[in-house]
């Protein structure tokens, strides 16, 4: 998978998590952020973002 892609689907993750907690019903916002937090901090996305950032600033 490109870092592209790995990023995408965080985003897309992240967004659906989001979407979660916007819902008009009881929730658990430690749940959903902890979540959200999960999807964020992946080695591979914190690498992936890391790598993406060097090039857009060559």
């Amino acid at each position: 998978m490109t870092d592209q892609q790995l990023a995408l689907q965080a985003v897309s993750e992240a967004l659906c998590i989001l979407d979660e907690y916007l819902q008009p019903r009881p929730h658990d916002s430690e749940r959903i952020l902890d979540k959200l937090v999960e999807v964020l901090e992946r080695p591979d996305l914190v690498v992936a973002v890391s790598r993406l950032r060097q090039r857009s600033s060559l």
